[in-house]
Parts: C-alpha cells; structure tokens; sequence
C-alpha cells in the first residue's frame, strides 16, 4: 500500500475531527499512523519520501502512512503546530500521538514504529 496524501477532508475521515482535536484526541483509525507533513520544495522531505513509501509496503495492513502537504494543508499544520519540515506525527491507536521533526533513517522509522506504534501487537 502506498502512502496517502491527506486533505482536511481525508483527514477528518480517517485521523479525527478537526472539532473534537480543539479539546481532547480521539482517534478514528483502526491500525496505528505516521502522518508525514511535508513541502513539495523541501530537500529533506524529498529524501524522506521513498523511504515511507516503502515502509508502507512493509507494514501494509499493520500501520497506515500518510501525507499532509503543509502548504496546501495549512490549517491541519497549524492544528498540529508544525512550524518546520518534514515533521513526522506517530499516532498509535490508544495513545496520544507524537511528533518529531527532522528526517529520520529508515532504521531509525521502524524502530519506532515497532517499538511505540506496534508495541503489544
């Protein structure tokens, strides 16, 4: 599966309402995210995509990615106090999600994956 770029609409139907997110987290998904927020213009951003592209097929059916571009998708990054890019947002399914900014390995996004978003699965 590859990743899948989020507008505010994709957003409020697979991550949560943009209402409810004002006063507490309630997520919608059924698996646990990565939101990679992202500009088309960024050099860093541009090195980090194809490794979540194929983090998304490795964990296809365990762990959803997706993409906001912070520029066409300025009040989700705004939601989420992006203030640079590529900022990475982990979201497993029970806990409240987590951001990092920067780009990090391949080895270092699945070790995170594994050991926060898959951790007792």
């Amino acid at each position: 599966m590859a990743t899948i770029n989020l507008t505010r609409e994709g957003f409020e139907r697979r991550i949560s309402s943009i209402e409810t997110l004002k006063s507490k987290w309630e997520y919608l998904g059924d698996k646990p995210a990565v939101i990679d927020f992202y500009a088309p213009w960024c050099g860093p951003c541009k090195m980090l995509s194809p490794i979540l592209e194929d983090l998304s097929e490795e964990y296809a059916g365990k762990v959803d990615i997706y993409k906001v571009n912070v520029d066409s998708e300025e009040e989700l990054s705004a939601l989420f106090g992006i203030r640079s890019v590529p900022t990475l947002l982990f979201i497993p399914l029970h806990d409240a999600p987590q951001k990092a900014s920067g780009a990090p390995t391949k080895q270092q996004l699945r070790t995170v994956i594994e050991d926060f978003l898959l951790k007792g699965k």
